[in-house]
């Protein structure tokens, strides 16, 4: 369980709409803890400090105000939460895939490995936000590598 968390801070403008989105999509895609309105976290490292601070910027850019914090929570527990929280939303993810994987039996030949396609992207982006693997994943990997073979 990581000690240290990066925290992202930000407020935009309700108008345009436009940022708040691509935000609101960028975050999506980090997969990130929402902590408050305009406050999220990832456990850092240097991969996920320079994604923060990266957004921050573009944030900044964009006519908002952001600023991005390490903390460590003072209560145990709600750095468990957190990860229970980010673990959760990756094995609902995985579970999508292994069953969407699953059904691929029932598909011709060039629609599995069309669906195979799709789904080895859908893993890695997954796996871009995986912070905490867990046997979902390995399950997921498994059943599309096993869709050519269905």
């Amino acid at each position: 369980m990581p000690t240290e968390w990066v925290l992202l801070s930000y407020r935009l403008p309700r108008e345009p709409s436009t940022p708040r989105i691509a935000t609101w999509r960028k975050l999506k895609r980090l997969g990130v803890a929402q902590l408050n309105d305009g406050l999220v976290a990832l456990p850092d490292d240097a991969r996920t400090r320079e994604q923060l601070e990266w957004l921050a910027g573009e944030i900044a850019e964009a006519g908002g105000v952001a600023t991005t914090w390490l903390a460590r929570p003072s209560v145990i527990q709600v750095g468990r939460d957190l990860v229970a929280e980010l673990t959760k939303a990756r094995v609902e993810e995985y579970a999508a895939i292994i069953e969407e994987a699953r059904s691929a039996a029932e598909l011709g030949d060039s629609a599995r490995r069309a669906l195979k396609r799709r789904l080895s992207a859908e893993l890695h982006r997954i796996g871009r936000r995986d912070y905490f693997p867990t046997a979902e994943r390995a399950q997921a990997h498994e059943a599309v590598a096993e869709i050519v073979d269905a």
